[in-house]
């Protein structure tokens, strides 16, 4: 990640995140509607809308202000925090719809302080009124954020004198109804435009709620913030304790001062009931301003961070920057995105979902926090402490607002937001830190590990292929390479352990992590580790011993005999050793002309079972041998084979019937079984053709059976033996 420019400008608690979040929150809403709202609710419904709106926005800060303390949080505000903590998927899934809708909300303020304008100037013409406001802005934000500031300042100053102007009003006498008559509870009625057919709790509550949503505006300028630490949670959590009371101070005043049908009929009361309403047009231009300013800017600052980041195309040009470190190439992307919204001239369609983006990032960092949260990790460890139940208040009440705001335009949200995860989590993203996923997937690893202990280790429902494979010839290793993924495909996987001398000029830790990799772009995961000894036998033995307390623990010992193997004394006692440890052998010997052939058929021989063909849950040494073939037949496209040889010619008709039964209780359709009667080595000579016959093995497998099966077959061969912990017929 580049270094910022030296000479950025960096913003204070009160200029950078007190005031935009504060004028934000005073917006338009608390001119226009809470006297809507008042004369619907009452004063009480009222004073409980505002509690509940702002309770959930206040669990969220108080969340958002826990990850702030405990990261060093970049540009970008809320997709900062969620790409830090799970990932640039994720935060991009949030922080490209919540962009493109602070894109829209600019036009929604822009359309807002035209319509105040219109109200003092009707003669005026509307889209240039629209045309002049956009350049204004756009030339505050792309001179400098020090400028948008400034000028948020003096906003800031024209609100204040309008609440001014309500003090006044209410100390020279506008409170003329009784407390007693204000203090009720509202009867609902409706509004002018649906012809007051009636109205509840809730649509009122839909109404108020994206007032209190302002409280990202701050933490969007984190990335130039002098100390975001200290400055997001103290400047968000003061605006939201001052915009509280202004706004339960403002329900109380108006409940007083108009009566139920001027609440209900007239959207600019306050301007006749303050004592100077031009203060208070002034207060409704100046927040729809102010709004729209502090999205622009912040909206920028997101879109820089994703391409910082790399998370969009054209990333290089979206992350540039000016001398002064304004991020002028994102502004004027962003300018161009309000422009042609402003051509749409009506966007009340797609308005909604300017508020429910703002809820699903609410959910998501308060998701952040549970995670961490339960989690425990030593790298939790916030400045800012809140109470486990915080986050949980805070994700279930956003969940709620979104559903009672607008069911369906919920669910559409959160299908883009998952349509843009999907996107971004094709894209290979190299993310530049390290997020929560990590310790995410190891405490679960962990809370697996725990939980299945104690267990019986006979697991055959969950039975996957994790091969150990010892290596001190890499080319054998490449040679096995697609054998192995086959084998170990998809769910299975393969642990390469190097066995070799020491010597410093050693490179088999870095080549078998060279393959292990290629195994994991394979689709298989793969590790790798090196046992540094002379005794190749004795490594692997001591590896299998060591790996029986680990929780993923190999399962089979895959062992490919090469022309320089001993085998009495290098492979015979790690065979011996698996099966007291319980763990099976693949012990694999290439045609070396054959191969794998064309990788169609396999055949599995099934030993004589002497009179004893019943088919119980044991089947003997069968279930690796016919496990391995039924993984090689799906990664190969093959078919299985299933042989048996008997002496005596009165077993036949049991023994075909034990083929049979086994291949269907196997569920293996499509597999072919025969039963020759006769000399086992003679029927392996005249055997069908395969391209891999599979055997069983015993504990004193002699190697000159193993070299005259692969002889007599003409072909690769593969020998098994089970752990007695996997089942076919699982």
């Amino acid at each position: 990640m580049k270094e910022r420019p030296k000479n950025l400008k960096k913003f204070g608690t009160f200029g950078g995140v007190f005031t935009p979040t504060l004028l934000t929150i005073l917006g338009v809403i608390m001119y226009l509607r809470l006297g809507w709202v008042v004369g619907n609710a009452g004063l009480l419904g009222t004073w409980l809308i505002i509690a509940i709106s702002f309770l959930i926005t206040l669990c969220t800060a108080l969340s958002m202000s826990a990850i702030t303390t405990n990261i060093r949080i970049g540009a970008g505000g809320a997709y900062a925090i969620v790409s830090q903590a799970l990932g640039l998927e994720v935060g991009g899934s949030l922080g490209i719809p919540r962009y493109i809708s602070q894109g829209l909300a600019v036009t929604m303020y822009i359309f807002g302080f035209r319509e105040g304008w219109m109200g003092i100037f009707p003669d005026h013409n509307a889209f240039l009124v629209d045309i002049i406001v956009f350049a204004i802005l756009i030339a505050i934000a792309y001179i400098s954020a020090n400028l948008a500031i400034k000028t948020q300042f003096i906003i800031m100053g024209i609100i204040t004198l309008s609440l001014i102007s309500i003090v006044i009003a209410a100390y020279e006498g506008s409170m003329t109804i009784p407390t007693s008559d204000a203090l009720s509870w509202g009867s609902f009625k409706g509004s002018v435009e649906n012809g007051f057919t009636g109205s509840d709790f809730w649509l009122v509550f839909a109404v108020f709620f994206p007032a209190a949503t302002g409280i990202m505006a701050g933490a969007n300028m984190s990335g130039e913030l002098k100390d975001p630490k200290r400055s997001i949670p103290t400047g968000t959590l003061w605006a939201i304790g001052v915009s509280f009371a202004i706004y339960m101070f403002v329900a109380f005043w108006i409940s007083r001062s108009a009566s139920e049908e001027e609440l209900l009929n007239n959207y600019y009361i306050m301007v006749d009931k303050a004592f100077f309403g031009p203060l208070i047009i002034a207060g409704i231009l100046g927040a729809t301003f102010s709004s729209a300013l502090a999205s622009i800017v912040g909206s920028s600052r997101i879109l820089y961070a994703m391409g910082e980041h790399k998370v969009l195309p054209f990333s290089k040009f979206l992350a540039g920057q000016s001398n002064n470190g304004q991020p002028r190439n994102a502004m004027m992307v962003t300018a161009t995105l309000i422009f042609i919204t402003l051509l749409l001239r009506n966007i009340n369609a797609v308005a909604p979902l300017v508020t429910l983006f703002f809820l699903i990032t609410y959910a998501m960092i308060n998701i952040v926090v549970i995670i961490e949260q339960r989690l425990g990790l030593i790298s939790y460890r916030p400045v800012f402490k809140i109470h486990k139940l915080v986050p949980w208040f805070g994700l279930v009440s956003s969940v709620f607002a979104m559903f009672i705001i607008n069911p369906s335009v919920s669910l559409i949200s959160i299908a883009i937001v998952l349509m843009v995860y999907w996107y971004l989590s094709r894209q290979n993203l190299e993310t530049p830190f390290e997020d929560v996923r990590s310790g995410l997937f190891f405490s679960f690893a962990e809370w697996a590990a725990k939980h299945t202990w104690g267990m019986k280790k006979m697991q055959q429902r969950a039975w996957k292929a994790n091969l150990m494979v010892p290596v001190r010839d890499v080319n054998g290793l490449r040679g096995t390479f697609e054998f192995l993924r086959n084998i170990a495909k998809p769910r299975g996987s393969i642990k390469l352990l190097g066995i070799e001398g020491y010597s410093e000029q050693s490179t088999l830790a870095n080549e078998l992590e060279s393959i292990s990799k290629s195994f994991y772009q394979k689709g298989v995961f793969s590790s790798s580790a090196v046992i540094h000894t002379d005794e190749f036998a004795k490594g692997i033995n001591y590896s299998s011993q060591a790996l029986q307390g680990a929780f993923f623990r190999p399962n089979i010992i895959f062992l490919n005999l090469q022309n320089h193997d001993d085998y009495e004394n290098e492979l015979c006692p790690v065979i011996v050793e698996s099966i007291r440890l319980e763990v099976g052998v693949l012990l694999f010997l290439a045609h070396p002309k054959a191969l794998f052939g064309q990788r169609n058929i396999i055949n599995v021989w099934v030993s004589d079972r002497r009179s004893n063909w019943d088919l119980g849950w044991d089947i003997g040494n069968l279930d690796l041998c016919m496990l391995i073939a039924y993984k090689l037949k799906m990664n190969w496209g093959a078919r299985i084979r299933v042989i048996t040889v008997i002496k005596n010619p009165k077993e036949k008709a049991n023994a075909t019937k034990f083929l049979h039964r086994l291949v269907n209780l196997a569920r293996l359709p499509e597999t072919l079984t025969e039963v020759h009667v006769g000399d086992f080595n003679t029927i392996v000579s005249n055997a069908p053709t395969a391209d891999l016959n599979i055997f069983g093995m015993d504990a004193d497998l002699k190697f000159e059976f193993v070299k005259t099966m692969s002889d007599k077959t003409q072909s690769s061969c593969l020998f098994a033996r089970d752990s007695g912990h996997e089942s076919i017929l699982a």
